[in-house]
């Protein structure tokens, strides 16, 4: 297991995808490939469509980049990890950035194509169960399931006093990654329109209909407060 700290100081527990969860998965991702090579195979052949770019473009490219594209727009994951229930994660929990998915499955080609003995070996003998492409680029593959608050650094906890009472029970429905976004928004300078852009979302997302605070960004920091009491109470 993996733990990290979020910005909101909630410890959480990353558990890394086994071995077979990523074989499975890897070997979903090819039956897709294989049907979608054969289909448009069936497809070019009926349309009697013979051109060597038309075939590169519909056919050779897609397939090659489908794991690259998958992962990109699909919150890290192929429809074989989604189906095993794993994705790609940074390993301090964020969204890996374009780059982290380009450099690992630039990678992929000494790890795969089916995780070959120098993928496994390097799964085996490190921690995190990371290929090469994930040591590169800094990434991990986890189980979603497991991806949960787990534990609360009290120490980091000492602005909340014991009789601390939170002023919006819907900070309770916020997830991690809204806490997160809320924070990296309040490092903007106080009167950014972003701020209030936000907070008014904010504010019609969880049906919050009377704020108590005087400013926006008292407001937002009042909801990351609530919000770690919650996670505390949960422990």
């Amino acid at each position: 297991m993996a733990d990290i700290i979020t910005g909101q100081y909630v410890k959480i527990t990353q558990t890394p995808a086994s071995i077979g969860e990523r074989m499975a998965a890897q070997l979903i991702d090819w039956v897709v490939m294989l049907a979608y090579f054969f289909l448009m195979r069936y497809f070019f052949d009926m349309a009697g469509l013979y051109s060597t770019s038309l075939i590169l473009l519909f056919i050779i490219l897609p397939i090659l980049f489908y794991s690259l594209l998958c992962e990109v727009f699909n919150n890290g994951q192929s429809l074989g990890k989604r189906i095993m229930k794993i994705r790609v994660v940074m390993k301090d929990g964020s969204t890996p950035t374009l780059g982290s998915y380009l450099l690992r499955w630039l990678l992929w080609t000494v790890d795969g194509p089916t995780l070959s003995f120098l993928g496994v070996l390097v799964i085996l003998i490190n921690r995190h169960n990371q290929r090469l492409g994930d040591l590169a680029a800094g990434t991990m593959v986890v189980r979603l399931n497991s991806y949960s608050r787990l534990q609360v650094s009290l120490d980091e906890f000492r602005h909340l006093s014991p009789d601390y009472r939170p002023t919006y029970p819907q900070a309770a429905d916020l997830s991690l990654e809204q806490v997160n976004l809320m924070s990296k928004t309040l490092e903007l300078d106080m009167d950014d329109p972003r701020i209030s852009a936000l907070a008014a979302k904010v504010r019609q997302t969880l049906g919050i209909q009377t704020v108590h605070e005087r400013s926006d960004v008292s407001f937002l920091w009042q909801l990351v407060r609530d919000y770690q009491y919650y996670a505390l109470e949960e422990i």
